[in-house]
C-alpha cells in the first residue's frame, strides 16, 4: 500500500492519478516524484517541479519495458506492465530467455521496492 504520507497527484484535466509526491526524510519540502506503483521517475525537487515530472511522464511508463528480479534467478526478466495501481501491480514476462511461459503474469505489491526497474 501506498504511504499515507506520500501526497497524490492527479492531472487536472481527467482527474487521472498520474502518481504521488514521495517526501523526501532528510529535505523539508522536498519530494521525489514517484509513479502510482511507488516507482521513483525523478530526481528530488520542490513540489512544483516534482508535479511538472509526473505532468510531463504522464502514464507514458505503463507502456515501457521493465526488467523484474527474481527469487533464485541471478539475471533479472524482461516484463510489460499489465496492470498498475496503488494496491498492486501485474507484470507479464515478456523475455525469451527466461525459462517461464511467455506471458506468465507476476503480482507484485505496492511500494514495489527494488524488484522492478525501468529499462
Amino acid at each position: 500500500m501506498i504511504p499515507p504520507t506520500w501526497i497524490e497527484y492527479r492531472r487536472d484535466e481527467d482527474g487521472e492519478l498520474l502518481g504521488y509526491l514521495r517526501p523526501v526524510d532528510d529535505a523539508s519540502g522536498q519530494y521525489v516524484p514517484v509513479t502510482v506503483f511507488g516507482y521513483a521517475i525523478g530526481a528530488p525537487g520542490d513540489e512544483y517541479d516534482a508535479q511538472q515530472v509526473l505532468e510531463a511522464i504522464g502514464l507514458s511508463y505503463l507502456a515501457d519495458r521493465w526488467s523484474l528480479t527474481l527469487d533464485g534467478r541471478s539475471e533479472p526478466i524482461s516484463v510489460q506492465i499489465v496492470e498498475a495501481s496503488p494496491q498492486q501491480v501485474l507484470v507479464k514476462n515478456v523475455d525469451f530467455g527466461y525459462e517461464g511461459d511467455i506471458g506468465t503474469i507476476f503480482r507484485l505489491d505496492v511500494p514495489i521496492g527494488d524488484s522492478l526497474r525501468r529499462q
